[in-house]
Order: structure tokens, then C-alpha cells, then sequence
């Protein structure tokens, strides 16, 4: 009788001990693929900030075909392919996206992105039209500025501009834009204005330099203004603030900035030089 007991036990204890031991696995297995969601998730991140576009492209497009189903994938590619600067691919990757099931308001908007960039305006109206007036995001009145500055609604596209710089903390490149539009329309003061906002956000943002000049080249103010830049910058600058002069019939202070250009560039500045030579034949 001690002998059956002691045996009921041992059993007990091996199917006790393999239970736990298949328990264990399916634990095991199920933070094995935890891990390896989180894994691929820092590793789509990567692919949507840091690493080359093009790469993040070819790595997109096979996860999205291995896994057909999955929006996020399809966003990634998306999202990278703007990145590349590829926006008609974009924008066909986008239109299917926004008829998924999971597509959302956002997916919308990056659609509208995706064909700004192509220059297909009209279209993007459209698109920005279908999103509820209710959704009220950075993106969103960042495009609406841009279209209606397409459109010449000047009004309109204040204060949508001014309405994106309000939603966001890094206003550097929507402060850029606003000024450029205000440049186009010559009112070159608060153009100038804007695009030293612009700068104190980012100083690293050349293109609203180059802007600034260009506004003050409009008023025949050949001096460039008092920002931070580096000695290839200021070459730069005045390369297009000579042109600026040129263009205005200043031919004489445009040929002495584009002398100071080649003098102070640390290498050879081909592009003035050019310009130079140019002028004087």
C-alpha cells in the first residue's frame, strides 16, 4: 500500500513537472515573439529616422509583401518613400492605404503630402477635404496653408500657417514656408521677418538664409543680415545676394559681392566664379 502511494506520488509529480515544463515553453515562446515585435518595432523606427531613404525603401517593400495585411508596413513605405523624394511612388502606396479597413485621418493627410509634392494640387484639396474640420493637427493646417497659397487665398493661408506654428514646437520650416509666400507677394519686410523666426528656431536652416537675403536683396539692402553662419554659408549668401543686385540692374555691386564670395570660400567656388565670368564677358 506504501509502494502504490509512493508511486501515485511520483507520477503526480512528473506530470506536475511536465505541465510546468510546457508551460514554461508556451511562455517562452510567447516572449520570444514579444521580443521579436519589439525588435522589428525599433527597427521600423530606425527605418523611418535615421536610416538612408532608399534602404528603408527596399526594406519596407519586402515586409510589406511578406506581409500584405499589415497597414503599418505599408505606411512605413509610405512614409520612406517621401523620404527618398519619390513622391509619385508615395502617393500610389497612399492611395491604397486609405482604402484599408485600419486607415485613419492621418493616412489621409500623408496621401494629400504625397501629391503637394507631385504638384497635384487640385487632388490634394480634395483629399484635405474629406478630413473632419474637427481634426485639428499640425500636419494637417500645414498643408491647408500650402494649398491655399496655391490658390492665392492669402487670407486663408495666414492664418492656416499661423494656426500649424501654434500646434507645434519646432516651427522652423512652416515659418520658412510663410515667409516664402509672403516674399512671392512682395511684402519683403515681414517676409525678412518670418524667415528670422525661422532661423532662431533652426539655425541650421539654410534655405531660410538664403531666403532672408533674397528679401533684402529685394530692397536693395546688399548687406547680408546678422545670423549665425558658416564661412561656406556666407559665401553662399553673398553669391546669391550678388545675383540678386545683377538681376536688379546693380551690376557693379553684384560683380564686388560675387568677388568677396570667391575670395572668402574655402574652396574653390565654381558657381560664382562662373557668374563672375559671365558678367565680365
Amino acid at each position: 500500500m506504501r509502494h502504490m502511494k509512493t508511486g501515485m506520488l511520483c507520477l503526480i509529480s512528473v506530470v506536475a513537472l511536465a505541465a510546468c515544463e510546457k508551460s514554461d515553453k508556451g511562455e517562452y515562446s510567447k516572449t520570444l515573439k514579444n521580443v521579436n515585435v519589439i525588435d522589428e518595432s525599433n527597427l521600423n523606427d530606425i527605418m523611418l529616422t535615421v536610416a538612408d531613404p532608399n534602404e528603408a525603401v527596399t526594406y519596407f517593400q519586402k515586409a510589406a509583401r511578406e506581409n500584405p495585411d499589415r497597414i503599418d508596413l505599408q505606411r512605413g513605405l509610405g512614409q520612406s518613400l517621401l523620404r527618398a523624394k519619390r513622391a509619385t511612388e508615395a502617393g500610389v502606396i497612399w492611395s491604397k492605404i486609405i482604402k484599408h479597413p485600419e486607415a485613419n485621418n492621418d493616412d489621409k493627410l500623408a496621401f494629400a503630402n504625397s501629391l503637394a509634392r507631385q504638384g497635384e494640387w487640385k487632388k490634394a484639396e480634395k483629399v484635405l477635404d474629406t478630413v473632419p474640420p474637427t481634426y485639428e493637427t499640425f500636419e494637417r493646417y500645414r498643408l491647408e496653408a500650402i494649398v491655399a497659397d496655391t490658390n492665392k487665398e492669402w487670407k486663408k493661408a495666414d492664418s492656416f500657417y499661423e494656426t500649424a506654428v501654434g500646434l507645434t514646437t519646432t516651427p522652423g520650416s512652416v515659418l520658412n514656408n510663410w515667409g516664402f509666400s509672403k516674399l512671392t507677394r512682395g511684402d519683403y519686410d515681414e517676409a525678412e521677418r518670418l524667415f528670422g523666426e525661422a532661423i532662431t528656431y533652426d539655425p541650421t536652416l539654410f534655405t531660410a538664409k538664403n531666403n532672408m537675403v533674397l528679401a533684402r536683396g529685394a530692397r536693395k539692402n546688399y548687406t547680408l543680415p546678422i545670423i549665425q553662419v558658416t564661412q561656406t554659408e556666407r559665401a553662399q549668401l553673398l553669391h546669391t545676394m550678388a545675383l540678386t543686385a545683377i538681376k536688379q540692374g546693380d551690376t557693379q555691386t553684384g560683380k564686388s559681392l560675387l568677388e568677396e564670395a570667391i575670395e572668402i570660400h574655402p574652396q574653390h567656388f565654381e558657381a560664382a566664379i562662373r557668374s563672375l565670368r559671365t558678367l565680365e564677358s
